[in-house]
């Protein structure tokens, strides 16, 4: 048994430990993109005395800004963590950590590769394959709403509690527009819950060709979902003054932001596997053995980012939606659009099978 887990352990670890790094770079990216929209440098000072002092290597990412995601951490970990006077304090500590755990706990039935061995059995690159991989994402990543409500709630004061409030309608007015949206998805792959087996459905047309409604529908539910504007009414400094996280300093404050760039990731890694065809291309074989993988894995990653980008892009282009717009776009719109493309795609799907 301990020789089964061991590698399982590893795994996991490695994988906690990427995704980790590319929140942290997620947050630089987004200052970069930020800068690069308003015409105005990112941040190109901070550095490593040792790495720093290189004369033409450590000037260059220096200005890159590539130590700025461990000065990040190193200031929140050293900042002082006061705890006010006024707050439910379990729960006050408590509820960060609900916003970070689901949010890691997601990526472990996310595939992100692939690997043909010699005996030519292709098998995907992730933790845990489960069949029913999708509904555990959607199950999982809702949870990490309560660690906003509750952190809100435990500040005993108004605005974080309006911002937790916020949080939860709006999390319940996108999650049926977002469940609803991927359901024809897998009846157009056979009823499978798969996401390795909808990625290899997808070798010749990828599915936002095939269901372009779907994929606008799951992608608007995702920028609500994540709270990225012009969703991001949980925070909304305009009237919450900083939303559910105002009493929020130092490592407690950046475990909630640390949870939200890794939903972010990990919602855009469940976009491309579902619409933008995972680790392939078009007619593009992957190939066999170690190099295949890391093909396989630089294609997943690349289409990631790139979406990612388009949340940075989104944000610092957009305003921010009134609440009700937000209430009235989910409700009146998404919702029924996405129960009718449901309803047209099965007809569809049903015809295809009568005729084939």
């Amino acid at each position: 048994m301990p020789s089964e887990v061991l590698p399982l352990i590893i795994k996991a670890l490695i994988v906690i430990g990427a995704v980790m790094t590319m929140a942290g770079y997620a947050v630089l990216m987004e200052r970069k993109i930020a800068g690069w929209i308003q015409g105005r440098p990112g941040p190109n000072r901070t550095q490593i005395p040792i790495l720093g002092s290189i004369p033409v290597i450590g000037t260059f990412l220096t200005r890159l800004g590539v130590f700025q995601p461990a000065a990040d951490g190193l200031k929140f970990l050293f900042k002082e963590d006061a705890l006010p006077g006024h707050v439910n304090k379990f729960y006050y500590v408590l509820a960060p950590m609900i916003a970070f755990v689901p949010a890691m706990a997601t990526m472990t039935v996310l595939p992100f590769g692939q690997y043909t061995g010699a005996d030519g059995v292709t098998v995907p690159i992730v933790l845990a394959n489960l069949d029913i991989g999708i509904l555990f994402i959607l199950a999982v990543s809702s949870l990490g709403v309560y660690g906003i409500i509750l952190g809100g709630w435990a500040a005993n004061s108004k605005y974080p509690f309006l911002g937790g409030i916020r949080a939860s309608a709006q999390m319940i007015s996108y999650e049926l527009a977002m469940a609803l949206s991927i359901l024809p998805v897998f009846m157009w792959f056979g009823g499978t819950l798969n996401l390795h087996a909808v990625v290899q459905g997808q070798y010749q047309v990828w599915t936002i060709f095939a269901q372009p409604v779907s994929a606008l529908i799951f992608l608007v539910a995702l920028f609500a979902e994540t709270n990225r504007l012009p969703f991001d009414m949980p925070e909304s400094e305009t009237d919450l003054v900083a939303g559910y996280n105002t009493e929020y300093g130092a490592f407690k404050f950046g475990l909630f932001f640390v949870a939200e760039y890794t939903h972010i990731i990990i919602g855009s890694g469940v976009f491309v596997a579902l619409f933008l065809g995972g680790w392939t291309l078009p007619f593009v074989p992957i190939p066999d053995g170690i190099a295949g993988a890391i093909i396989s894995i630089g294609i997943f990653l690349a289409k990631v980012f790139a979406l990612v980008f388009f949340f940075m892009w989104i944000r610092w282009t957009l305003p921010r939606f009134r609440y009700d717009q937000v209430m009235n776009l989910g409700w009146k719109k998404l919702l029924p659009l996405a129960i009718a493309n449901l309803v047209v795609y099965a007809i569809i799907i049903a015809l295809i099978e009568n005729l084939g």
